[in-house]
Parts: structure tokens; C-alpha cells; sequence
């Protein structure tokens, strides 16, 4: 019978994965990865030999048919992003939507790690309202989000980049001068790190560090 199986992977340390998601993994006739050189290392580490197949954002048309081919021979299909948990700011949730339309119910998912939660659950802001914004647009809109941001007094929560930190830090300095922001950098990997303060104060953290400005980061506005 048809499966697909959404996995959530480690964001970092590969002691974070579920049993249920390394049997899936062992278990699957095919493992969907965005990056098969990353989703390697993983299986690698736990003897794992199944087959892997690319799927990404820049996968055409002609990929995702291939996909829904194997699930109508009845595969058993393993899902997985780089870090953390597929259709989270990832591409997995067209092709989710697309095995929905023909197949129906045939998606399970197998929970695991994600930035977004073990940002916020060690950030030491009691919000229990957040709203979460994926990655910020690169042009269009992004000086209008900020805007947003800046009147609201809700918790906003968003991913950034190694080349866009310290411009997101400036932009939150010139809208949102006086809330509080906090930076999860490298979450559960050897350079871990929580900064936090104003965003002047962590944009000139990051300014006298500029080592520090490599990496993965979630960031927290406070409202």
C-alpha cells in the first residue's frame, strides 16, 4: 500500500532523532531528501542503506510525477528536509498537497526536531501567541513586514541567514528600537548561542564578533 512518511530530522546533533523516524528511514523503499549530501551523513552515522532521491525547491514538474509513479506501484516513501521537519519553510508541503489530491490519507507524519520550538522554548520570553513568519522576503515587502512588526504586540519569530543578519538587525534598530530581540544562533550544534538585548545592542554584538555571524539563526522580536 501507498505511504508517505514526513520525517522530522535533527537541526544539528544527530543524537536527536527519534527511534520511530530510524525505523521509517530503514523500513522506506525510497528517501525523499533536499539535499542527499546532507540527509547522507545521517544515514551514514546509523547504518542506514536506503535509497535516496533528491527533491528540493528547484525540483520540476517532471520529479514530483516521478514521485506520485512510484506511490501508484505502492513504494513506501520517506520524506525529509536538511534539519528539522519537512513543509516548515520547505518545499515538502507542495508535494504533500499534491499526493493528498490523489491518494488521499495517505500521509503520516513521524514528529521530530524544529528551530522554531527550540528557539522559542529557550529564549525566556513567556509568549504563549507568536507568529511566525518563515523566512523574511528578500526585497518585496520586507520593509513594509517590518512596519508590521514594529506596531504589533504580538511575539514575532522568523529564520535568517548567515548574508541577511546583520541587515535585519539594522532594520529592526531603525522600526523597532526599543523591543527586545533574541537571536538562537547554531541551536543544539557545538556553537549554540543565545544573545538578546535591543536590537542595537545585539546588531553591535554581532558587529565586534563577526565570526559569530556565520551560521543558522532564529529570531525573536518581543513585542
Amino acid at each position: 500500500m501507498a505511504k508517505l512518511y514526513v520525517v522530522g530530522t535533527p537541526i544539528g546533533n544527530l543524537e536527536d532523532v527519534t527511534l520511530r523516524a530510524l525505523r521509517t528511514l530503514k523500513e522506506a523503499d525510497l528517501i525523499l531528501c533536499e539535499d542527499t549530501r546532507v540527509t547522507s551523513k545521517l544515514l551514514k552515522h546509523y547504518n542506514i542503506g536506503t535509497p535516496t532521491l533528491s527533491y528540493h525547491q528547484h525540483s520540476r514538474l517532471t520529479k514530483i510525477n516521478q514521485i506520485l509513479s512510484m506511490l501508484r506501484e505502492g513504494k513506501t516513501l520517506a520524506l525529509v528536509t536538511d534539519a528539522g521537519t519537512p513543509g516548515i519553510s520547505d518545499p515538502g508541503g507542495v508535494l504533500v498537497s499534491k499526493i493528498r489530491e490523489e491518494f488521499g490519507d495517505v500521509v503520516e507524519v513521524i514528529p521530530g526536531p524544529s528551530a522554531l520550538t527550540a528557539a522559542l522554548s529557550i529564549s525566556g520570553l513567556p509568549e504563549q501567541e507568536f507568529t511566525f513568519l518563515g523566512f523574511l522576503p528578500h526585497k518585496k515587502g520586507r520593509e513594509t513586514l517590518f512596519k508590521e512588526i514594529a506596531s504589533s504586540k504580538k511575539l514575532f519569530v522568523f529564520y535568517e541567514s548567515t548574508h541577511r543578519l546583520t541587515k535585519t538587525l539594522e532594520s529592526l534598530k531603525k522600526f523597532s528600537p526599543l523591543k527586545k530581540v533574541v537571536v538562537a544562533k547554531e541551536l543544539t550544534k557545538i556553537f549554540e548561542e543565545v544573545i538578546s538585548g535591543a536590537p542595537e545592542e545585539v546588531l553591535k554584538y554581532f558587529e565586534m564578533n563577526k565570526e559569530k555571524q556565520r551560521g543558522e539563526f532564529v529570531i525573536m522580536v518581543a513585542p
